[in-house]
């Protein structure tokens, strides 16, 4: 006690353990949403995510894939426009995602990103990715490259999502599509080493969501603000 005099008492927990390792008891379909960063009329990043519903099927996920056309640019509409409204309906339901996005200038596209400014870190009261999983996928026009995926990790963890190790990048996507579909290839096997560890993780976490994001910071940040609230002389 006398080595941590900057603590709040109040607001310090231990680690309960019985809570954070308790037995999963939800049993319906881990839910995924998919997003994708391009809105040519052949896709990669489209086709990918697909490709990735296929697996997460095979996988006993229920998947649902919001497509960005008519997403308007963040802040250039209200936050009752349907297409947002769908994005943060989707966001709410969803225990994981999966972001896939071609690489643009050496970074993510606009589209991809305006799809995840839209997604507030709180939504009355609710943190509509906090918690949840979060796999990622790029494609790449030439050759392979991570930089995409490496700023879709940084913003997954600036949305405090539980981002998993694995990830995919696919060097000239324009070789490894046929006719709609990924051809057999160790990227395809990737791709589906992906979705089993984000499915894994998924069912790992979701039943634990509220003991994994419960904070310290945040238990005493809520106890100042009552005390604060019920303490005042008027309202």
């Amino acid at each position: 006690m006398t080595l941590t005099p900057q603590l709040s008492e109040d607001s310090f927990r231990p680690i309960d353990r019985e809570a954070l390792l308790r037995p999963a008891t939800a049993t319906h379909a881990p839910r995924i949403l998919l997003l994708y960063g391009s809105l040519r009329a052949t896709s990669y990043s489209r086709l990918m995510t697909e490709e990735a519903a296929h697996i997460l099927h095979r996988f006993g996920a229920e998947t649902r894939t919001f497509d960005p056309s008519g997403l308007p640019l963040p802040d250039d509409a209200d936050a009752d426009h349907p297409k947002v409204a769908e994005l943060r309906d989707l966001a709410t339901w969803s225990e994981g995602m999966v972001w896939s996005s071609p690489e643009r200038h050496g970074a993510m596209t606009g589209i991809m990103k305006a799809q995840i400014d839209w997604i507030p870190l709180s939504l009355g009261g609710v943190r509509p990715t906090q918690g949840k999983t979060l796999a990622l996928m790029q494609v790449c026009g030439g050759s392979q490259s991570f930089n995409t995926v490496n700023q879709l990790r940084i913003l997954g963890r600036w949305m405090r999502m539980l981002t998993i190790p694995n990830q995919s990048s696919v060097p000239k996507a324009f070789l490894e599509f046929e006719e709609g579909r990924m051809k057999p290839s160790p990227f395809y096997d990737r791709m589906v080493d992906v979705m089993e560890e984000l499915v894994k993780f998924t069912l790992l976490t979701r039943d634990r969501n509220d003991v994994l994001i419960d904070r310290y910071s945040e238990r005493k940040e809520s106890r100042a603000a009552l005390s604060k609230r019920v303490n005042q002389k008027a309202l």
